[in-house]
């Protein structure tokens, strides 16, 4: 089968171009045009694809193809590996589906609470649901979930999912769905638990891949030698020279993560740690604060930055070398997104050059280490960002809009539009990225004002 070329040569409803059109998708990756004729098709499918590949509105638009809005029941299921990625999964089918009037899509991951989740099961069955395994079949269990009309099941980040313990909650989950649905497994990687599971749920499943290169824009990479003792001055220096200003540095320990951003904040950048040991709220906090450019430097652990689409990301630095080459690929994966170009840099010490040896005999990498560029062990020697976050304490439950937080802000707090960042507006809490020398005037004036005629606690997210 000839791959397609836009995505009007494709079989697909109107109202799913019209989703296409809100993500800024114009033609397709090599992914989606390898794949979407066999999708739509109604094949099984098994696709290699690297991160930032395209291959969430492949399988977006495969599934929303196939959703009857008429029919109020789960038709599709996509299981995720972490909340964070299930998130960014959710919304990107929710933009793929906004020609689809009255599509209700639920995301159902663990670390927030049961109640709302069960009440909005228990309202009317959404038609998508994207979830985590864990949750998912904890509501099976309790039999708030049916998946017997499901068509469409997904397995995102196969090879993680597995690699996170998820084999049986997986299985459990697709004997719950009916016999003849189409299943769709992305991978980056395919090592032999993935091709059991892929064995053990598909049904004459084609297959289709696309190699990292075939579809990125190359990541410079750069590799450091450091004694342990410079790493603070060497990645200082590193993020200084690459991408302070929008940089992810990934720690193999989640403990060295918040090390590490304390060395940050001392040194002057706007820093903040990501790691599975945080509540969700925090989580959501932090990545609002990153996309928003309110911190510049979001330091992480791989767990917690599974599933994290940040765009114009500057520089990945791994401060550690990572246990293995997928997760390098994985890291590296995080910059030169959508056709812009990326850097990748990593510190290696010599305790840890058998491991970054390793990386290099597999993926077949030039490696040249040099000395690091190092940076003045002083405050202030890096730049803060350019923004900061105000909290306030509403949001959609209080009927709260993003037009409503800027009309506030250029009346009552009298900025003009050019200061005010990008508006995240929660179920309960909203956020505002202001620029960082109007940000306390912003903060005064909204405390001693009202937003919609009402009084709403204001606070600045400091750093």
């Amino acid at each position: 089968m000839n791959d397609a070329v836009e995505f009007t040569d494709l079989p697909i409803e109107p109202m799913l171009l019209q989703g296409l059109d809100a993500l800024g998708h114009v033609r397709m990756t090599p992914i989606q045009a390898r794949s979407l004729p066999l999708l739509l098709a109604g094949h099984d499918l098994i696709a290699q694809a690297p991160t930032g590949s395209g291959k969430t509105a492949a399988f977006g638009l495969a599934l929303l193809h196939r959703v009857e809005l008429g029919l109020f029941r789960t038709q599709a299921l996509v299981l995720c590996p972490t909340r964070e990625l299930a998130d960014q999964v959710a919304k990107q089918i929710r933009k793929l589906g906004t020609g689809m009037p009255n599509l209700k899509l639920l995301t159902l991951t663990g670390g927030v609470a049961l109640g709302p989740q069960l009440a909005s099961l228990e309202t009317h069955a959404p038609h998508v649901v994207v979830g985590t395994p864990g949750r998912v079949q904890e509501l099976l269990r309790k039999k708030a979930l049916n998946l017997r009309d499901v068509r469409v099941l997904v397995l995102d980040e196969a090879d993680r999912l597995l690699d996170m313990g998820f084999e049986e909650p997986i299985r459990e989950i697709a004997k719950a769905a009916p016999k003849d649905r189409q299943t769709l497994l992305f991978s980056a990687t395919f090592p032999e638990p993935v091709r059991n599971v892929a064995r053990a749920t598909m049904r004459d499943a084609r297959e289709v891949s696309v190699e990292a290169h075939a579809d990125a824009t190359p990541i410079e990479q750069h590799f450091y030698e450091v004694d342990a003792a410079q790493k603070p001055a060497a990645l200082a220096g590193v993020l200084i020279e690459h991408g302070a200003n929008h940089a992810l540095v990934f720690c193999n320990m989640r403990r060295d993560t918040e090390e590490v951003v304390s060395s940050l904040l001392h040194l002057g950048f706007s820093a903040l740690a990501l790691h599975g040991e945080m509540e969700q709220r925090d989580r959501e906090e932090v990545l609002v604060q990153f996309a928003n450019r309110s911190c510049n430097v979001l330091v992480a652990s791989d767990v917690a930055a599974r599933g994290l689409d940040i765009e114009d990301l500057g520089a990945v630095v791994n401060h550690d070398v990572p246990n293995d080459p997928d997760t390098y690929l994985h890291r590296i994966g995080r910059t030169g997104r959508a056709g812009r170009g990326g850097v990748a840099a990593t510190l290696c010490t010599s305790r840890e050059l058998p491991r970054l040896n390793a990386i290099r005999d597999t993926l077949g990498l030039r490696i040249d280490l040099r000395r690091p560029p190092l940076a003045l062990l002083r405050k202030n020697v890096a730049t803060r960002a350019p923004m900061a976050t105000l909290r306030i304490d509403a949001g959609r439950t209080d009927k709260l809009r993003p037009g409503d937080i800027v009309g506030a802000l250029t009346g009552e707090a009298g900025l003009t539009s050019d200061a005010i960042g990008k508006i995240d507006v929660f179920a309960t809490r909203s956020y505002v990225a202001i620029q960082r020398a109007h940000a306390g005037r912003a903060l005064a004036r909204l405390q001693q004002g009202r937003i919609k005629a009402k009084r709403f606690r204001v606070r600045l997210l400091e750093l």
